[in-house]
């Protein structure tokens, strides 16, 4: 069983700049691919980064540039650095992660983590 614990959400100004945390408990592998979500009121949940256990990343066009997602494997713990921070990036935040153990397929989700921008 793995649980996903996100951490370092918060108010911030535009401009200003946070860091999330996703710390992982359980069997969770190196090779496992974690990433961000985030999901708006009334919206649908959508990717923001993913980084796989091989250190490849892929962005949402609209964060490209101002997050940076990443991972210490040693630590079960990923991270997403947030620069730059627009009022459209408030949304509530979740860590998710994904692996194929013995040939099944495992996906695993965070409570999530409030961020919101604003003056």
């Amino acid at each position: 069983q793995v649980q996903l614990v996100e951490s370092g959400g918060g108010l911030v100004q535009p401009g200003g700049s946070l860091r999330l945390s996703c710390a992982a408990s359980g069997s969770l592998f190196d090779n496992a691919t974690m990433g961000w979500y985030r999901q708006a009121p009334g919206k649908q949940r959508d990717l923001v980064a993913t980084i796989t256990g091989g250190g490849s990343t892929i962005y949402a066009d609209s964060v490209k540039g101002r997050f940076t997602i990443s991972r210490d494997n040693a630590k079960n713990t990923a991270y997403l650095q947030m620069n730059s921070l627009k009022p459209e990036d408030t949304a509530v935040y979740f860590c998710y992660a994904f692996q194929v153990v013995s040939g099944k397929s495992y996906g695993h989700w965070g409570q999530g983590t409030q961020v919101t921008v604003s003056s």
